[in-house]
């Protein structure tokens, strides 16, 4: 039997796509290159508002307590289930995580593969200076290095990454394309951009399994986030690649994350 939680955050889903769906296709504007407006669109009002005003990055003193909580045993679970699926495009090379936050991703992978060369972002300066210290109190200041920066305008050359990571940020980023084309710039050709993150309308079998693994007060806590946080649908996720530089994309579940695929291919 679906438990209630359950069949509120599918009720939510449903919510959104009738009362303004998530979906481009479906919302309508204008999604040319550069331009916001076609993906605000495809928001309801709600999520749209909420878009507008939600910031990019975690002010302090939120960056405290989101430090705190990603160090708990489900947070650990997730990076290193994302680690895995991150490592099996590629073990060696250079990877790029945009909004690292408190660096535990960049940890996770080092751990699961020595050969890599790890590289994070942040526009949060408080959330730089927490991931730093995580890294130096990890032992890891050599082998990882953390920036400030916005997914829109990155300090790195041009195809200075094999893999680009994002986890859980890019429903924050204000403009989606810009920041698709920026990762597009400084990934190789050859390259893969994985986008990891949560959608409005997640299956029922998702949610199931993941009540499953985590039990249901890790659902609770999503139905709740994905109330206040301006998702997208798993539609509109995939559709984000056609107005980039990407083109194309393919969106599957990793646990309960979504994962736009994206590759920069050789000419």
């Amino acid at each position: 039997m679906t438990s209630p939680v359950i069949r509120r955050s599918l009720r939510l889903a449903q919510r959104d796509r009738r009362g303004g769906s998530d979906s481009l296709a479906d919302g309508g504007g204008d999604a040319s290159p550069g331009n916001r407006a076609g993906f605000m669109a495809g928001l309801s009002l709600i999520r749209r508002l909420i878009k507008v005003f939600h910031p990019e990055g975690i002010p302090w003193p939120g960056t405290t307590f989101y430090n705190t909580i990603s160090s708990t045993g489900i947070f650990q679970r997730n990076y290193e289930l994302v680690a895995s699926d991150i490592i099996s495009y590629g073990s060696e090379g250079s990877i790029l995580d945009i909004g690292t936050g408190p660096g535990r991703l960049l940890i996770e992978l080092h751990r699961q593969s020595l050969m890599l060369r790890l590289t994070g972002i942040d526009v949060s300066s408080s959330m730089v200076s927490k991931a730093r210290k995580n890294i130096a109190d990890a032992g890891l200041s050599c082998e990882i290095k953390v920036e400030e920066g916005n997914a829109s305008h990155m300090p790195f050359d041009d195809g200075s990454f094999d893999i680009v990571v994002s986890t859980g940020t890019i429903h924050h980023w204000k403009d989606p394309v810009a920041g698709l084309n920026e990762v597009y710039r400084v990934l190789k050709k050859g390259g893969y951009a994985l986008m990891y993150d949560i959608v409005s309308d997640t299956p029922a079998s998702v949610l199931k399994e993941t009540a499953r693994q985590f039990g249901r007060l890790k659902i609770m806590l999503l139905w709740l986030h994905a109330f206040e946080e301006p998702f997208y649908s798993q539609k509109a996720f995939g559709l984000l690649a056609q107005p980039s530089l990407f083109r194309k994309g393919e969106t599957r579940f990793m646990g309960v994350l979504c994962c736009l695929i994206l590759k920069k291919e050789a000419e």
